[in-house]
């Protein structure tokens, strides 16, 4: 074959030159190009097919269940039929991707038999963890969903795990709420326990002075105090005026410390109401749970392989044959042309 490969004055290579090039090696372009098809499709039909199921949800934004039902409207910080919010997306993330969830994911499918991974391995772990990498993804969509793809080559274990994910992650997150709900709860009802102490021994304070004639210091002052005027008034009965003087003295010796009781136990039991009301809604977010996700797309068994796809490989691999083919016949010109 006659070379005719040639340079332009600056040493660079034409887009005409490279036309040229191609088609005085066409016919071995056109072979090479067979053979890349031929051997693509040939590996592509011994790599083993693999099916996706794919599950898409918003996750909720109440993280307490009290909060989100049980308190004012216009108190409230969040609405338990809210989604689409990007912090709650980032958390759902953040959990989908955590150990919890990948530890009871390979517990719960048996992923080390499944995967044919020799659990007496060394490096049994990693072989694990690169299959989980391959076969599991999490990515947030444009409308702040979370979309769930899980790759296997059964396609009715692959919509399995894609759905069973779902109730991984529900699980989970009502766990972590917990870790924080059951000790919020144990310090709540200490506080109300304490409190309902305090007004009891205020009560008891309160019945003793009962025991010394003390039961309503502002009623008794008043009838006490108008009894007297009227003998005095009357100037009779002096024998009464001195009894009703004594019963006097002894209700301003106690009435002090009557007023301030009563006074102390208004106040704390508006404290104890309040606490009682807290206890009630710690108590709701301890024994009752709420669903955590949306689910807006579940997995179904799919029908088709999703990998490999044979089509992308013979393409890229006829692709990458012409361009390197093309590389060597041009090399091959020019050392044949200086030589």
């Amino acid at each position: 074959m006659q070379n005719k490969f040639e340079e332009t004055g600056n040493g660079l290579i034409t887009f005409k030159d490279v036309t040229a090039l191609v088609i005085r090696w066409k016919k071995h372009l056109i072979i090479l190009g067979i053979a890349a098809v031929v051997i693509s499709s040939a590996a592509s039909f011994m790599i083993t097919p693999k099916y996706k199921s794919t599950v898409i949800f918003y996750p909720t934004t109440n993280n307490s269940i009290s909060n989100a039902l049980l308190t004012d409207l216009n108190q409230r910080q969040k609405d338990a039929l809210e989604f689409g919010a990007e912090e709650e997306a980032e958390k759902a993330l953040q959990i989908l991707q955590s150990s919890k969830l990948t530890e009871r994911l390979v517990r719960n499918y048996n992923l080390m038999e499944h995967y044919k991974i020799n659990p007496k391995s060394n490096l049994r772990k990693t072989k694990l963890a690169n299959k989980i990498g391959a076969n599991f993804s999490f990515s947030r969509t444009r409308y702040l969903s979370i979309r769930v793809d899980v790759l296997d080559e059964d396609p009715k274990m692959a919509a399995k795990m894609a759905n069973g994910i779902l109730d991984l992650y529900d699980s989970i997150k009502n766990e972590i709420q917990l870790e924080v709900a059951i000790p919020a709860l144990e310090i709540v009802k200490r506080q109300m326990q304490a409190k309902q102490n305090e007004v009891d021994n205020i009560k008891a304070e309160m019945y003793k002075l009962g025991l010394e004639g003390v039961t309503n210091y502002e009623e008794q002052s008043r009838a006490l105090s108008e009894e007297i005027y009227k003998l005095s008034a009357k100037g009779t009965d002096p024998a009464r005026l001195t009894e009703l003087l004594e019963q006097q003295k002894k209700l301003s010796q106690f009435g002090g410390q009557f007023v301030a009781l009563k006074e102390t136990l208004e106040l704390e039991l508006d404290k104890l109401s309040d606490l009682k009301a807290k206890f009630e809604r710690a108590e709701v977010d301890v024994k009752e749970t709420l669903n955590n996700k949306f689910t807006v797309s579940g997995a179904d068994v799919a029908e088709q392989r999703a990998y490999p796809v044979r089509k992308l490989i013979v393409l890229i691999s006829l692709l990458t044959t012409w361009f390197f083919a093309t590389i060597f016949f041009a090399l091959y010109e020019r050392i044949k042309l200086k030589r």
